[in-house]
């Protein structure tokens, strides 16, 4: 039976020979994943169980990130309970204060992620490492707890789309606007509870930050997972992360796909995502009139390196428009630490931005940039629900960050493509 590389990923780590779409399987998980939000309710299930041992300390990833620094005394004891978790179990891969980052920007950066692993985490972004060649999915607390105890978790083996990407994207076009631009084509349930595989001849002109930001919103299209194969890229982005041997997946010839998509990115324009839904998508230059109260770069979306210096690009030597409110958040300490070196942290402080420790914050409307009443926000984050930073009565519009960073210096919606030909005039 042939079989894509999700399904192998799933037949190899429940030790059998074939799976198929919807068969319910047992398989032995790689990584288990929880964040400062997660992890506690996990903690307690694990305690309620009568657990008295983790499968494996070096397995389980603990990351501080949503309200870290601690914003309130309630996140303040979660994290607390984060703590001495890890103290009691000794858990390899915890990250606080000071050595953590955003969770699905920090494991692959640590190279916690590899190709062929199977990933599960207590957030639904979890899905990111799918851009190494792994299959990685969330899932609930509950779920967590089971596989810190067990180091196994069930599955549905999902259904599959293929992606097909061609051509060269422009300069002024990122990951970002590739997988806006997919939302809008098939919707927020086009890919619901399928894998969403990406091939073509396009991915050798997307790098690995590219990838992992069109891997982390496959969510937002409704899917279990998303996956690229491995190649050059992938393997140059892994040569100084990871040193264990992993196992690279291919789909078979004939593997079975529900249905495929191809998109042109030579056509491509910047895209934005409009209230209240990913899959709201429009060209940047379609509606320059509408004014904006704040940007935000940053998240487990679009905060590292590679974004951090799109946005430099954009801002560099002038200035944000009155009355907007500019907001950075390096994904991690290392992103932070290398804008810091290339002069990008003091060309956002000059252009009138705030810049940010790592934080998740303001995505899931927790602080660092909660929106109030009819304000709009321009925020290179994944979701722009109702009410998802601040006030049911704010708005936000997604977008990359050369895009926002546009927005920001004009004070309303911005194709960056002229700013993108003076910088590299």
């Amino acid at each position: 039976m042939a079989m894509t590389m999700s399904q192998k990923i799933l037949a190899a780590h429940a030790g059998l020979d074939k799976v198929e779409a919807g068969q319910l399987i047992y398989a032995d998980v790689d990584l288990v994943v929880g964040n400062d939000i997660t992890s506690p309710v996990a903690i307690h299930e694990f305690d309620a169980a009568g657990a008295t041992g983790v499968f494996d300390r070096e397995r389980i990833a603990l990351v501080l990130d949503h309200f870290v620094p601690n914003k309130d005394i309630k996140a303040a004891e979660h994290c607390s309970l984060c703590r001495s978790f890890a103290k009691r179990f000794d858990i390899t891969n915890f990250y606080d204060v000071g050595e953590m980052g955003i969770e699905h920007a920090l494991i692959p950066e640590k190279g916690l992620a590899a190709p062929g692993e199977l990933i599960v985490g207590a957030d639904s972004h979890t899905c990111t490492y799918g851009a190494l060649g792994a299959f990685s999915t969330g899932f609930g607390s509950t779920d967590m707890a089971a596989v810190m105890m067990t180091g196994k978790s069930w599955f549905k083996v999902p259904a599959a789309i293929k992606v097909i990407l061609k051509g060269k994207p422009r300069a002024c076009v990122s990951g970002k606007d590739v997988i806006l631009h997919l939302i809008g084509l098939i919707g927020v349930e086009g890919a619901l509870y399928q894998s969403l595989e990406f091939f073509g001849d396009g991915l050798a002109h997307l790098g690995m930050d590219d990838r992992l930001c069109i891997a982390n919103m496959a969510i937002e299209a409704g899917g279990k997972n998303g996956i690229f194969p491995v190649d050059e890229v992938t393997r140059a982005y892994l040569a100084d992360k990871v040193q264990r041997d992993y196992t690279v997946y291919t789909p078979d010839e004939d593997a079975p796909y529900v249905r495929t998509v191809e998109i042109d990115l030579s056509k491509l324009k910047p895209t934005v995502a409009f209230p209240h839904l990913p899959s709201n998508a429009h060209a940047a230059d379609e509606r320059s009139d509408i004014p904006i109260d704040q940007v935000v770069i940053g998240s487990c979306t679009n905060g590292r390196i590679s974004d951090m210096e799109a946005a430099y690009r954009i801002l560099k030597g002038r200035h944000v428009a009155k009355g907007v409110r500019a907001i950075i958040i390096p994904a991690t300490q290392q992103v932070y630490l290398e804008a810091l070196q290339r002069g990008y942290i003091e060309e956002f402080i000059k252009a009138g931005c705030v810049v940010s420790t790592p934080t998740c914050g303001p995505c899931l409307g927790g602080y660092m940039g909660i929106l109030a009443e009819g304000e709009r926000c321009v925020s290179t984050t994944n979701r722009n629900f109702v009410g998802r930073m601040g006030h049911t009565g704010s708005e936000v519009y997604l977008a990359s960050p050369m895009t926002a960073a546009a927005s920001a210096l004009t004070g309303r919606i911005t194709c960056p493509s002229e700013f993108v030909k003076e910088a590299e005039a």
